[in-house]
């Protein structure tokens, strides 16, 4: 639908389009219409007044469509319906279109760095790896989702999702279960794609960063008549990284077709990407990263690899169809579906550890003792495939009994999940860090693992969204999960006889809880409680497989979404308990047993608002505690898990100039502030705080447009995490990117 955008008034958002559906008083709509007009009221009968057909809508936004600016009003991410934010009982963050073109950043995990309960980005620059942790829990296997479906990931069988195909990052903090089944335990993150609006685009941009990274991407779009429209979106990249001597070269394309009938509308979505790389940062020890070691710090850009050797190739495709039928006024039926397939090859050697002349295997030292300060390098490669089925049918029915309105959404969904990869490891070569020679030959590697493994899942749930008195909105979740899994290897070693082949099969149910009064002004307080069940792959040393993660949440929380001016303003708190987690197998550390406990508390602040006179600000603050609460080795109860920081925040500005000489020219800035972490478990190795200043200056005038945004614009280096005392890695470099568009 085609509007042009007033202010919001009163009466709801205004558009000009040709029609005025009956969804206000007459009175009011007349009263309006005339306000608009700049008439009196009354009029001579005898006098024919011409006027603009108006739209008064609540909202002009959808669940899934573009968000005019900075301010999301809807969401399906956190009911699975097209709802508004603030009828949702929990928090919910939307990073729009807007905010991915004017903030910085080029992968999912560096788009999502102002957002409130998100730690992105925690091991630093990575070109084939999005890292994401919500609520202070690792997102990255079971926590993306990619238009309501799963996108689950396991082992190096992960996708990768360029956020120019993305319309929305729709982020649910916290346990969402009750409507997905197995999801990650802090909350999860759905990637909405670039679909047919039915209107006509032409859109390109091509540009650089100062690493000689290039980019030319497109995003053509039309009605082919009244009932069909088709979108390609697509991009090639290629050139060089921070990282010395790394580089690529990739590609992905994008088609989408919907067509729409009286009652029926079908939107087929496909992508295919090709990527071609070698090595981009490094996981450090934390002598010589964090701390400095005798000879100072290891570069930033320091390549760890070997070029003769070094590969990372994925071939990744999806097709996939949206069906919604609206069988009355009141039933609608939906199908989503999707298949997707991924092929990723990757070798060359990483470090683990200073070298130690002597030790056994020469590796693992915690601080430099070798001549010229040597990394200990081991050698790595695998092959691996994944196939993915995922499904969801849903039927909604909208009905009003008595003083209630009701909102019920019945659904089955069913998820298949198949990774077949070879691992292998060993014959690595030590490096100097200091002196890097490269081009020694490297050793043969073994193999250690080659496993077929699969997942099928299948769920059913229902809820009720129910509107009471008209203020009072009381949410209604519960969902029952049968999981099985299934592990062949064809290679099992003598210290894990059983671990690797294994059958499970587990169920449980999950639900959701969640009461809010919306007052008239836009204030919606809120609370909810549900609970967790989260899918494990894998088995102790015993060949047992693991049993799902479960766990329970707790959260209150106020929205508020002013009538009188554009923001969304939220607050939440909460405490989040998961059960189940893995930890160490006192008996042999080189397994997992399932004796963990951690919980999480904290409070999430965020605002999201146009402030007038050509001013968007984006703001969010994050405070968490998160503590393991049960483990095998009583020392560490009561410590902090690696890589959570207790605070976040940052503040993002940006201004359109309003005077007609500088019209077109806008510009933005922002601050991020990440917290203090740990590097060990035991919590005695600290990876400090850091703040980093972001920047984007724009221009934009008669279609054309030319921008230059930075990354870490003071060049502040800082380590953005560490996993372990071997596993740290630094956040990214000053990073300028100067991109030029055409809209035609």
């Amino acid at each position: 639908m085609g509007t042009d955008r007033i202010s919001p008034t009163p009466f709801g958002r205004i558009s000009f389009n040709g029609r005025i559906p009956f969804n206000r008083s007459l009175k009011g709509s007349v009263a309006l219409l005339a306000l608009l007009a700049g008439m009196p009221l009354a009029a001579k009968a005898d006098d024919a007044v011409v006027l603009p057909q108006l739209q008064v809508e609540d909202d002009l936004q959808t669940a899934n469509g573009p968000i005019d600016g900075y301010v999301p009003r809807r969401s399906a991410t956190g009911s699975k319906t097209d709802a508004a934010i603030t009828e949702i009982p929990q928090s919910v963050s939307v990073v729009g279109r807007r905010q991915l073109d004017d903030l910085p950043g080029n992968k999912v995990d560096e788009v999502l760095g102002y957002t409130a309960g998100v730690k992105a980005g925690q091991f630093g620059t990575d070109s084939d790896t999005d890292w994401l942790m919500i609520r202070g829990f690792d997102a990255g296997q079971t926590g993306v989702f990619m238009n309501g479906l799963g996108l689950y990931q396991y082992g190096f069988g992960g996708y990768s999702i360029d956020p120019f195909l993305l319309e929305r990052i729709d982020v649910l903090k916290g346990a969402s279960s009750a409507l997905y089944g197995g999801a990650n335990v802090g909350g999860l993150i759905n990637l909405v794609s670039k679909r047919p609006t039915g209107e006509r685009l032409r859109h390109v941009e091509t540009g650089i960063n100062n690493w000689g990274n290039a980019f030319l991407g497109f995003d053509i779009g039309d009605a082919l008549d009244a009932d069909r429209s088709y979108r390609v979106t697509g991009k090639v990249s290629g050139g060089h990284w921070e990282t010395d001597e790394a580089e690529d070269f990739r590609g992905v394309i994008a088609p989408s077709y919907t067509w729409e009938g009286d009652r029926t509308r079908v939107t087929l979505l496909g992508m295919y990407q090709d990527q071609d790389q070698t090595h981009t940062g490094g996981f450090w020890p934390y002598v010589g990263s964090v701390a400095p070691a005798a000879f100072g710090r290891i570069p930033r850009d320091f390549y760890y690899s070997e070029e003769d050797v070094d590969l990372y190739r994925r071939q990744q495709a999806m097709i996939g169809w949206e069906v919604e039928y609206d069988a009355t006024d009141s039933v609608t039926l939906r199908q989503n579906f999707r298949y997707s397939r991924v092929h990723v090859r990757e070798r060359g050697p990483y470090p683990y550890g200073w070298r130690v002349p002597g030790a056994p295997y020469e590796g693992g030292g915690t601080e430099p003792t070798a001549p010229g300060n040597e990394l200990f390098r081991i050698g790595f490669e695998h092959e691996t495939t994944v196939n993915s089925v995922t499904a969801d049918n849903q039927a909604e029915w909208r009905v009003t009994t008595g003083a209630v309105d009701h909102k019920i959404l019945g659904g089955i969904d069913y998820r298949y999940y198949m990774i077949d990869h070879v691992q292998k490891s060993g014959g690595g070569t030590p490096i100097s860090v200091t002196n890097p020679v490269y081009g020694a030959p490297q050793g043969a590697a073994f193999t250690y693992l080659d496993q077929e493994l699969s997942m099928h899942q299948l769920g059913a749930y229902l809820q009720d969204q129910m509107r009471i008195d008209g203020n009072w909105i009381l949410t209604l979740t519960g969902r029952y999960d049968r999981v099985w899994t299934k592990s062949d290897d064809a290679y099992v070693s003598p210290w894990t006889p059983n671990a690797y082949n294994y059958k499970g099969e587990e169920g449980a149910f999950s639900g959701r809880v969640g009461l809010g009064y919306e007052f008239a002004n836009g204030v919606t307080p809120y609370v909810s409680v549900a609970t967790v069940f989260n899918p494990q792959i894998g088995a102790d040393r015993l060949g047992t497989p693991f049993e799902p993660e479960k766990g329970l949440q707790y959260e209150a929380g106020v929205k508020y979404m002013p009538n009188g001016f554009d923001g969304l303003f939220t607050a939440s708190v909460f405490e989040l308990t998961k059960e189940n987690a893995q930890v160490p197998d006192p008996v042999n550390t080189n397994y997992k047993i399932q004796r963990g406990e951690v919980r999480s508390r904290g409070v999430e602040l965020e605002a999201r608002t146009e402030l007038g006179g050509g001013f968007s600000l984006l703001g969010q603050a994050t405070f968490q505690d998160v503590e393991v609460t049960e483990d095998s080795n009583t020392a560490l109860i009561g410590k902090t898990p690696v890589l959570v920081a207790d605070t976040s925040a940052s503040l993002w500005l940006d201004h359109a100039f309003q005077s007609a000489v500088l019209d077109g020219l806008s510009a933005g800035a922002g601050i991020r502030y990440l917290g203090e972490s740990w590097a060990n478990e035991a919590n005695t190795l600290k990876v400090p705080d850091a703040t980093v200043v972001d920047a984007a200056i724009r221009y934009r005038q008669a279609g054309w447009g030319v921008s230059v945004d930075v990354v870490n614009l003071l060049d502040k280096e800082y380590v953005s995490g560490c996993g372990s005392i071997y596993q740290c890695g630094y956040g990214p470099g000053r990073t300028a990117t100067l991109t030029l568009s055409l809209d035609w």
